[in-house]
């Protein structure tokens, strides 16, 4: 979130990349592992200082990388106590190797924290198909594990570690009053390509401290996840190593969060914290010039909403288009006449930075050169499809797609 975004929570308190809640007994670390060509950090550790509840959700893609079987095989659970993250090698199709690798690295922090190998959840994000150099990262580990801190820095130079070709971390924090106690959520994430999630090549981490067991947290993450990343695109490319967890450092501890009462206020920030992680790494795609929101509506169901965001998010020539500060309304229309919902032309509006360009099946004049001006000064750009056959609406995020994006994926692994 730019550092000029706020929101105003609830209880009347705001939340900034600036300042950064930090939910009751998790630390964090970050170090150079020598995993990236680069040097930079690459390393990050998440501990909570006693048993976590914790819920997971993962890339859907055939072909999953190690950390994602090994956390995946772990979650839920009522006990996790660290999440170990590496950046700059994905462990993906490495084989028995890879596998064993993960584990390795989860036994590796267990002894470090002592604890047991399957309470250390583990994440990667990088280039396919290399294995981990092990030395330097249980190296790394040592380090890591030493720093570890509760204070908002060490948060923020976890999430700097654990990009690749992000331009910006990706923090997003909450804190609100539940059934009498002050609710704290902190979320951390890192993605710019291969974004097209059910999932994507993208992590994000949410750390909380209100008490909820671990199969509550899996229904709350998976409703949340579902209405965020799952409805962000860059290029439509589902990877290998998509993982988003969430953990409560308080369920053993403190009576339980229950009841629509209690649980709502949560629920909401969840799902704040995941749409507003999604609208950062969608406005931090590879060679991004602008964030584009997507909003359907009149819809017969939600189902057929996101079908037809889906297709105009990840239509080249809608997002060279606005690249090009074109308000070509003839792209659009025909991404959502191919998604596969069915829907009568003349049934169909569109509106694009809230100007109507197209009505009910038929063009509607309007200012070409003021709203091309307009699509070239403003990095946000709306786009609202409107089908008039029921009440049912999606939102979806993306970016648009420039010679910088081809450039960076052309040259990422050379």
């Amino acid at each position: 979130m730019a550092a000029d975004q706020q929101r105003t929570t609830d209880n009347g308190q705001r939340t900034t990349d600036q300042m950064l809640w930090i939910p009751r007994g998790f630390r964090a670390s970050a170090v150079q592992a020598g995993l990236k060509p680069s040097g930079a950090l690459d390393l990050a550790v998440l501990a909570a200082g006693g048993p976590a509840a914790a819920a997971g959700t993962f890339t859907t893609n055939r072909i999953c990388a190690a950390p994602v079987k090994w956390s995946r095989e772990h979650l839920p659970a009522e006990d996790i106590r660290a999440v170990v993250i590496n950046a700059g090698n994905a462990n993906a199709a490495t084989g028995e190797e890879g596998l064993a690798n993960a584990e390795r690295t989860a036994a590796r922090a267990a002894a470090l924290l002592t604890c047991r190998p399957e309470q250390v959840l583990v994440a990667s994000t990088g280039v396919i198909g290399h294995q981990l150099p092990m030395d330097r990262l249980e190296a790394g580990l040592e380090q890591a594990v030493a720093r570890l801190a509760a204070d908002p820095q060490a948060f923020r130079t976890a999430a700097t570690a654990i990009m690749t070709t992000d331009t910006r971390p990706k923090l997003i924090s909450d804190r609100r009053e539940i059934a009498g106690r002050v609710v704290t959520l902190l979320g951390l994430a890192k993605g710019a390509a291969m974004i097209g999630p059910r999932m994507a090549t993208m992590l994000a981490f949410l750390l909380t401290d209100a008490p909820l067991w671990a199969n509550d947290l899996r229904d709350i993450l998976v409703d949340a996840v579902d209405r965020s990343f799952h409805c962000l695109s860059v290029e439509g490319h589902t990877s290998t190593n998509d993982t988003v967890l969430l953990l409560s450092s308080t369920a053993a501890a403190e009576p339980i969060l229950r009841g629509e009462e209690e649980l709502t206020p949560f629920v909401e920030m969840v799902g704040f914290a995941c749409q507003a992680l999604a609208q950062q790494i969608a406005g931090d795609g590879e060679g991004a010039t602008h964030l584009i929101t997507i909003d359907v509506q009149g819809c017969r169901d939600v189902a057929a909403a996101r079908a037809i965001a889906r297709a105009v998010a990840e239509s080249p020539l809608v997002k060279t288009a606005i690249y090009g500060a074109d308000p070509n309304w003839g792209r659009i229309v025909s991404a959502a006449g191919y998604a596969g919902v069915p829907f009568e032309q003349e049934d169909l509006s569109l509106w694009i930075n809230d100007v109507c360009v197209y009505q009910s099946g038929v063009p509607v004049p309007f200012d070409a050169v003021g709203l091309s001006a307009a699509l070239k000064g403003r990095r946000e750009v709306s786009l609202r499809l409107d089908l008039a056959s029921g009440t049912a609406a999606a939102r979806f995020w993306t970016c648009d797609l420039t010679p910088e994006y081809v450039r960076l994926n052309a040259d990422y692994t050379t």
